[in-house]
């Protein structure tokens, strides 16, 4: 049977060379009885390839099942597939024949493989390498002649390096790989589908004919389709159903395809996240971190006065810190609230160098010896109070400011009645 009959049979709708590829291997390994492990992504149409194995091979007369592993409770799927003896457990109140056991001489579907839990992967190794398994609560030793075909929708080869699936069971069931090709990769069968599926379900609830204009085609074309057919197929029907305008157009079309915001499998970042809310620790150790560095800085101008006698250059070098150690602690501003540094005064005498640079070098302002309070809430006051003076009372930007939230910070203000 070549590949025309194998769609006309099997209502496959497509020409996309990949759709014909993996119809082709259905084809050439279906008079054998090799296991297949079918791969694709949901909605893709996995089913209909094992319906096409099983009805052209030579067990087509004999029992088919199709198996969801992953809709199976973990606890009862081994009693499922091989059945169970009478008391086997709470509740087996009588024996059970299994699928393989009942599928006997036929072709069983399991679909979903990769959810099936390693014991079972176990069972069901021992059943593709020799044909028997043992009945849950039975020790007798049972035979069976079923052909496996097994699909899943992950990179199962994934879950084997992650320990997630048996590595031989791996290999026993990838005997021939077959990949069905996902919607996306197929634009030239889109609007085909589209075509029969709104015929059939015009047909169905007795609607008038459905057509696209060139800009819905175009849509409808060019959408990546996450579902696939099933997707396309239940779109379909809701246009068949609800759309009383029978020519749909692109917006229309729009309103019945959820909107795509780029790589929808990757965790979206936002920038504009509030920050994470700071407890009190933090804002203390920012306090001692910011004393620490201004302490550190003090020491090295001192250092460097007592080593070079308090020359002019060594003012300059530290210009900087000097004017911000004086704006910290808030005096009245006034043209005498600057270090201001002044050039030395050029002078022959060399023994009087270091006198002469030292009073050449006057600081303006008279700096009064304070003791400095060391309590981190005055701290911690004192530098909300400068946040909220230097953004004009704007609690947002002051929060930022500090580092922390603006419900900290408001907090704060309650608690240090600001």
């Amino acid at each position: 049977m070549d590949i025309q009959e194998i769609k006309q049979r099997f209502g496959i709708i497509g020409n996309s060379p990949l759709l014909n590829r993996a119809i082709n291997i259905a084809n050439q390994v279906s008079p054998t009885d090799i296991s297949v492990l079918i791969t694709g992504e949901s909605g893709s149409g996995k089913e209909v390839f094992s319906q096409i194995i099983h009805q052209m091979s030579p067990r087509k007369h004999g029992p088919f099942i199709a198996v969801n592993c992953g809709a199976i409770p973990e606890g009862t799927i081994d009693s499922e597939l091989f059945g169970h003896e009478k008391g086997a457990y709470t509740g087996a109140v009588g024996e059970r024949k299994g699928y393989f056991e009942t599928v006997n001489g036929g072709t069983i579907f399991l679909d979903e493989i990769a959810e099936m839990p390693l014991g079972t992967q176990a069972r069901l190794l021992r059943v593709l390498e020799s044909g028997q398994y043992i009945k849950v609560g039975s020790s007798k030793v049972e035979k069976t002649n079923v052909r496996v075909i097994a699909a899943t929708n992950v990179d199962v080869y994934d879950a084997v390096k992650s320990g997630k699936f048996r590595e031989d069971l791996y290999y026993r069931l990838n005997t021939v790989p077959l990949r069905i090709p996902p919607l996306r990769d197929r634009k030239e069968d889109v609007y085909l589908l589209f075509r029969k599926f709104t015929s059939d379900f015009t047909d169905k609830y007795r609607t008038p004919p459905i057509q696209l204009d060139d800009e819905a085609q175009q849509v409808l074309i060019n959408y990546s389709w996450p579902g696939n057919v099933r997707q396309l197929k239940n779109m379909a029907e809701q246009l068949a159903v609800l759309e009383r305008d029978r020519i749909i157009t692109a917006q229309t079309l729009l309103t019945y395809i959820p909107h795509e915001t780029g790589n929808r499998n990757l965790p979206m970042r936002l920038d504009n996240q509030p920050k994470e809310d700071f407890s009190e620790r933090d804002i203390l150790y920012k306090v001692l971190f910011d004393m620490k560095r201004d302490m550190v800085e003090l020491k090295k101008l001192v250092a460097d006065i007592i080593e070079h006698g308090g020359v002019a250059a060594n003012y300059s070098n530290h210009s900087q810190t000097l004017n911000q150690l004086y704006r910290d602690i808030e005096l009245p501003s006034s043209p005498e609230t600057q270090f201001t540094l002044q050039q030395p005064v050029n002078t022959t005498n060399s023994s009087n160098t270091t006198n002469a640079n030292v009073d050449s070098y006057n600081i303006t302002h008279e700096a009064e010896e304070v003791e400095e309070s060391l309590s981190l809430i005055e701290k911690e006051s004192d530098l909300i109070r400068k946040a909220l003076k230097k953004h004009k009372g704007k609690r947002k930007l002051a929060a930022n400011e500090l580092g922390i939230s603006e419900r900290t910070l408001y907090r704060k203000i309650k608690e240090l009645n600001l």
